[in-house]
Formats: structure tokens, C-alpha cells, sequence
């Protein structure tokens, strides 16, 4: 009876582990996810910046298209 609940016990932290496990690994992979897709505040900056001056050259474009008429 004591083998019985000895191996009940066992088994059940065999099968809590095994979660604990998977568990681990899932996190590992959302964080090495998170680590690639990352931007930094001056990659974002830079990026908007490059944004904006496009957009200014297109306004432009737009301006002087609208002067020749």
C-alpha cells in the first residue's frame, strides 16, 4: 500500500515537472522571439525620421505640381 502511494506521489511530481519543463521552454522561445522583433528607442527615431523627410518630399513634388497650373 505504501509502494502504491509512494509511486502515486512520484508520478504525480514526475508529471508537474514535465510541465514545469515544457513550460520553461515556451518562455525561452517567446523570449528569443521578443529579442529579435525588439526596436530600440533610436532605431524608432531614426526610422520616423527617414518617414518624415519622405513625406516632405512628396509634399514638395505635390506643391510644385500644383504651382504649374
Amino acid at each position: 500500500m505504501i509502494d502504491m502511494l509512494v509511486g502515486l506521489v512520484l508520478a504525480g511530481g514526475a508529471w508537474w515537472a514535465n510541465g514545469i519543463n515544457r513550460e520553461q521552454k515556451r518562455i525561452e522561445i517567446l523570449l528569443n522571439k521578443t529579442r529579435e522583433e525588439y526596436a530600440t528607442r533610436t532605431d524608432v527615431r531614426d526610422d520616423m525620421r527617414r518617414v518624415m523627410e519622405a513625406l516632405h518630399r512628396v509634399e514638395d513634388k505635390l506643391d510644385k505640381a500644383l504651382d504649374k497650373r
